[in-house]
């Protein structure tokens, strides 16, 4: 697309409502056309959309798969997705269309540190369990062997996938008292090991064989796909407890759930599952489970922040200059 083709005020479609304030901004700054509705846009809705703009603006709920962008008009030139994660998103499809893809990065860092250390704090210390006991009217009092629980202090921490998010986390649970180990496609600089205090694993297997905790907190990609599956899943120990805020895909939800259940491992923190919206049933009828609905991320200031990105991705595309947030080849 020429400077003399590029649309100076694009069509804009939103598959998903958005907070008010970035709908509002939206519309003034460009041709938009909002989502009737506070759901996800089903397939025909979606065709209609790719065929009819020049920005797609889609969420993680949003299948962006070959066949749709095969079936997308000539007009549209950019999907500036809400959110960091493109894992929805045919990458491949999109560029040989020639069409840009641009993401929300760094702006939901904090929060979902903040939720995994909330997940890594509930589960040993039976927190949900026992706020269930105080509703349901069971407690009957303190006694020296109720509820016990599990020591965080001292224990040791694996996180899978070493970025902003890990390195944040990391950061939160050295105030606790945890010593801290990761595992990344490529060793940090040592600067940067320093700062968070964390000691590289090149052996992913071999760290979950030491790690009481172990946090989840890399892209879902073709590598990463089951990355903990039922063979890494029994390397856990069994007094160890699995933290997944990133995708359900990470994991072998089956092979997890059997561990569970069997009490092969202590415990898990789940906040994403294999197949959302949907969830195992055999998840909810575990004690050692703490279930949460995908909201890590969900603060007002990280879904503000998130819709503040992707118009700037769309006002510099506008103007004829490269979006600061486009995912670039080899993205994970």
């Amino acid at each position: 697309m020429t400077e003399a083709d590029r649309p100076h005020n694009p069509r804009v479609i939103i598959t998903h409502r958005l907070p008010a304030a970035i709908e509002t901004r939206m519309s003034e700054l460009f041709d938009t056309v909002l989502a009737p509705a506070d759901a996800a846009m089903d397939r025909a809705a979606l065709l209609a959309a790719v065929s009819d703009c020049d920005v797609l603006v889609p969420t993680l709920t949003d299948q962006i798969d070959a066949t749709l962008i095969a079936a997308a008009g000539p007009r549209l030139k950019l999907i500036a997705n809400f959110g960091n994660g493109v894992d929805h998103i045919d990458l491949k499809a999109a560029r040989a269309r020639g069409i840009i893809v641009t993401n929300t990065p760094g702006v939901l860092t904090q929060d979902a540190a903040d939720m995994a250390m909330a997940l890594l704090l509930s589960i040993p210390r039976r927190v949900v369990e026992g706020e269930r006991r105080m509703r349901s009217g069971e407690w009957t009092g303190w006694r020296p062997t109720a509820m016990l629980g599990h020591r965080i202090h001292g224990k040791t921490l694996g996180i899978i996938g070493m970025g902003r998010i890990g390195q944040a986390i990391a950061l939160r649970a050295r105030g606790f008292g945890l010593s801290i180990r990761y595992h990344n496609r490529h060793r940090l600089p040592d600067v940067v090991e320093r700062a968070v205090d964390a000691t590289f694993c090149p052996d992913l297997d071999a760290m979950l064989g030491e790690a009481d905790f172990v946090s989840l907190n890399c892209p879902h990609n073709e590598e990463t796909h089951h990355l903990l599956d039922r063979r890494r899943i029994a390397l856990l120990r069994r007094d160890a407890y699995l933290i997944n805020i990133a995708r359900g895909e990470l994991i072998e939800e089956g092979a997890l759930i059997d561990a569970l259940e069997q009490g092969r491992i202590a415990g898990a923190g789940l906040d994403v599952f294999a197949h959302e919206p949907a969830i195992d049933p055999r998840l909810r009828t575990l004690d050692n489970v703490v279930l949460l609905p995908h909201m890590a991320s969900a603060t007002i200031e990280a879904r503000e922040d998130t819709g503040s990105k992707v118009i700037a991705n769309i006002r510099m595309w506008a103007d004829g200059h490269r979006p600061p947030d486009q995912v670039l080849e080899g993205w994970a």
